[in-house]
């Protein structure tokens, strides 16, 4: 009996240790190092969905055209990803090579063993990875727009619809944002939509202003 208690007790005290393990893995993860992929996706989508947005309430604010609406559209969003696929290629490789230098340094001036090194290496920033992140956020928050344009026939309820799907996807974009950084939902959505409204209408106003006077 006293044998089969001890083997007992030292089952559960082997289970509590586990499940204070696994407590503590869980709370002691590093969420930033989600940033490399996470903030290149959310800017990207952000981008191209305020980006396309704001062209084609532009575009619409002089030509009632739907083609005129779609097709600059499109040239936004395919400009766009390219752009923010370069750019991000650029930044994020430039990042690289001055974490490497400093990884240099600090391998010569402490000689590090392989476990350390492995390490140092895995968190390092991959700038192909950000860079097709980054294209393909901005082409899924550029379609967003174009499909909201694309199957209104009024121009009035195009111009509404356009404006209706992006603050939607601008409060989403913010929301899983915000759900994947640990962050605060509701001010990233307001801060996001505040923010995609403000480049509509300043675009909106621009381009109406400048039709109105041209005869555009």
């Amino acid at each position: 009996m006293a044998a089969a208690a001890a083997a007992a007790a030292s089952s559960e005290t082997k289970i509590t240790v586990n499940a204070t393990d696994t407590d503590s893995t869980s709370s002691d993860f590093d969420y930033s190092q989600r940033s490399q992929w996470l903030r290149a996706a959310v800017l990207g989508a952000n981008d191209g969905l305020v980006s396309t947005s704001s062209l084609m309430m532009g575009v619409g604010a002089v030509k009632s055209d739907v083609k005129a609406m779609v097709l600059s559209g499109f040239a936004g969003l395919v400009a766009g990803a390219c752009s923010m696929a370069i750019g991000e290629f650029v930044s994020v490789y430039s990042q690289l090579d001055i974490e490497l230098a400093q990884l240099k340094r600090t391998r010569a001036a402490a000689a590090a063993n392989e476990e350390e090194d492995v390490g140092a290496a895995a968190n390092l920033p991959r700038p192909v990875q950000a860079a097709v992140a980054s294209a393909l956020a901005f082409s899924v928050g550029a379609v967003v727009p174009l499909l909201a344009a694309a199957f209104v026939v009024g121009h009035r309820a195009r111009l509404g619809a356009v404006g209706g799907a992006a603050s939607v996807a601008l409060v989403g974009f913010g929301g899983v944002g915000a759900r994947l950084g640990r962050a605060p939902v509701g001010v990233s959505c307001a801060r996001v939509l505040v923010g995609g409204w403000l480049a509509m209408a300043v675009t909106f106003g621009l381009l109406r202003l400048v039709g109105s006077s041209t005869g555009l």
